[in-house]
């Protein structure tokens, strides 16, 4: 049977080994770091730095000196721009829109986590995995979200993440959130996702548990959570497993803290420490869960694996962060489908540049 991937021939990354145009980094951060490490992987040169107008104060970055674009307009004209970062405030995506409509942009997709990219030799390798998912997923809604976020991985073209946009509220539809659900919310950042919850089920459920490993994160979230008063609420300081053990942590900002295996030599404690981690299965002792969210910063497979049991004994309904890693978008989708096989599979993006709101949604109906 015909599969659109079998069409694809276009890849960003072979389109910049390829150009004469001047090539421009726009932004810095973990992000311009990435994305430039993959150009000089290829032997691309990249020709300058911009920023924002109003964040160029004179300043380097990766030894470049940061420009305006007007400043990058004046000096080499027509020049091919990369976001190297990411945002889902209307304003900000609306100006990059508008940038795009000026110069020839794009928004490379490099992962959050693990290596490599999601390019044309990658996604034929995984060809028949990727089929399978397509062939899982439940609605004509899911198949084009994940026919364009492929298409985007593989081109970078802001159309194909426009296309694939769908209301953040859907999801609520779609997983037909109640008032008595068991709300269990792995990488629950700051609260922001629980009182989100909490709005949608006008303050009524069963019991919340609320997993966050990084310490500011987590202090942010105790103190929003407190002022609920409510006893019905757990809230743990560790990281989401596949087992009850302890990892190192790489310190980011916010959302990027990421658990990497514990190697035993000695780290920079302002970047690393360890971090208890727990399964599900052990923090649910036996109890059933009617929701479970996921958002593990690369951590979603050994998260998931953590609550195998409560996932075959009791069937909750799933909410599983689908771009942090390259292999996200078949792995996890086949993992659910491999440990129970009554789920019907949902894929939505919300608005985001670049794909960092891409999530498969797991539901029995």
């Amino acid at each position: 049977m015909a599969f659109f991937l079998d069409e694809i021939n276009e890849c960003l990354w072979d389109h910049l080994k390829s150009t004469d145009k001047k090539i421009v980094l726009y932004g810095m951060g973990d992000g311009a770091e990435k994305i430039k490490s993959v150009l000089d992987g290829i032997g691309v040169n990249v020709d300058a730095i911009m920023a924002s107008d109003e964040f160029v104060r004179g300043h380097s970055f990766l030894g470049y000196k940061v420009k305006k674009l007007s400043e990058i307009e004046e000096e080499f004209g027509e020049v091919i721009i990369l976001v190297c970062f990411g945002s889902s405030i209307p304003e900000v995506m609306e100006h990059i829109i508008g940038i795009s409509k000026k110069h020839e942009l794009y928004a490379p997709n490099v992962p959050v986590a693990g290596e490599g990219v999601f390019d044309l030799e990658f996604a034929k390798e995984h060809r028949d995995e990727l089929k399978k998912v397509y062939d899982l997923l439940a609605d004509a809604q899911s198949k084009k979200v994940f026919e364009d976020i492929i298409r985007y991985k593989l081109s970078g073209k802001l159309d194909y993440l426009i296309d694939a946009e769908s209301d953040p509220s859907e999801k609520f539809d779609i997983l037909n959130i109640g008032v008595e659900e068991t709300y269990v919310d792995l990488g629950a950042y700051d609260g922001d996702t629980v009182i989100e919850f909490l709005n949608e089920t006008t303050m009524q459920f069963k019991k919340i548990y609320a997993v966050e490993p990084d310490s500011k994160s987590f202090r942010k979230m105790k103190r929003r959570l407190y002022m609920l008063g409510s006893s019905l609420i757990e809230a743990y300081n560790c990281g989401a497993w596949n087992e009850d053990t302890t990892v190192i942590f790489s310190m980011r900002k916010g959302r990027g803290s990421t658990a990497e295996p514990k190697k035993g030599e000695p780290l920079n404690p302002a970047r690393f420490r360890e971090v208890k981690m727990i399964k599900v299965d052990s923090m649910l002792r036996g109890e059933s869960a009617s929701y479970i969210k996921i958002d593990a910063e690369g951590a979603e497979e050994n998260a998931i694996m953590g609550a195998k049991e409560t996932i075959v004994n009791f069937s909750p309904k799933l909410n599983i962060a689908l771009y942090h890693r390259n292999e996200d978008m078949y792995k996890l989708p086949l993992l659910i489908n491999s440990i129970n096989k009554k789920y019907k599979l949902y894929m939505r993006h919300n608005p985001y540049i670049p794909d960092w709101d891409t999530n498969l949604f797991a539901v029995c109906k």
